[in-house]
């Protein structure tokens, strides 16, 4: 005879929130993956300027969030198993791996919250400095040439990956005379594309929101979970059934 009552209800309420829990997890894995991949990330994330890569910043980001999902679905899968079969050692063990979870999240929240404009403006910085080295006017006979060259390039991918131009109306008209803006329908077009940090920061706010939406739901799921699982342990050593 196990569990009977509201310790009943509870084990199947923890069940339930356990398995969106998994749900979750598999969400946070699934998203982590895209903005590994998403297109505009990977093409700004892979360009180099002087033998130097763009920065990682963001991508350190992913990979964590990417560890972070498949231990939820790990841990998810833990607590519907414990749940179901009543055990006092799934479950604690299931309670310990939540409570270090979510001080890591608590950690990692705050860690973002310090330093959430520091991907943006670290890829400005590398914008930056790209431009600087596309328009500055090479020397005669300067052997870094082609260093000006890998600056437009970069440049380039930039302007048609966020479909942006400079930074302001002086560097887009400097850049639309070199010919490194995207092309539009219109003059009109031409001449007052978005600003290329305007886009940086659209682009990574944009997913650091979607970022915390989602740990903040979690965090909510995994305090429902931990009280869940004290009381149902609780009720399982009251049991008459050991």
């Amino acid at each position: 005879m196990g569990v009977e009552g509201c310790t009943k209800c509870i084990k199947y309420l923890l069940f339930i929130f356990n398995f969106i829990f998994w749900l979750a997890g598999g969400v946070i894995l699934g998203v982590s993956l895209w903005l590994r991949h998403d297109p505009q990330t990977s093409e700004l994330m892979g360009l180099q300027l002087d033998d130097k890569p763009a920065p990682s910043t963001f991508y350190i980001g992913a990979y964590i969030l990417i560890t972070v999902g498949a231990v939820m679905m790990f841990v998810g899968f833990l607590g519907c198993y414990g749940a179901i079969q009543e055990s006092q050692c799934l479950l604690g063990t299931f309670f310990a791996c939540l409570v270090i979870l979510f001080a890591c999240e608590v950690a990692a929240g705050i860690w973002g919250f310090i330093n959430k404009d520091q991907v943006t403006q670290e890829m400005k910085a590398f914008y930056d400095s790209a431009y600087t080295s596309a328009t500055l006017p090479p020397l005669l006979g300067d052997p870094l040439s082609g260093k000006k060259e890998k600056a437009e390039g970069v440049l380039k991918v930039f302007h048609e990956t966020l479909q942006c131009c400079g930074t302001n109306k002086v560097t887009q008209t400097i850049l639309l005379s070199k010919g490194l803006c995207p092309k539009s329908d219109t003059f009109l077009n031409q001449l007052t594309q978005i600003s290329c940090h305007g886009r940086i920061d659209e682009l990574f706010t944009t997913k650091l929101y979607l970022i915390g939406i989602a740990a903040l739901v979690v965090a909510v799921i995994m305090i429902f979970e931990m009280i869940f699982s004290m009381i149902l342990c609780c009720g399982i050593r009251n049991s008459s059934v050991y």
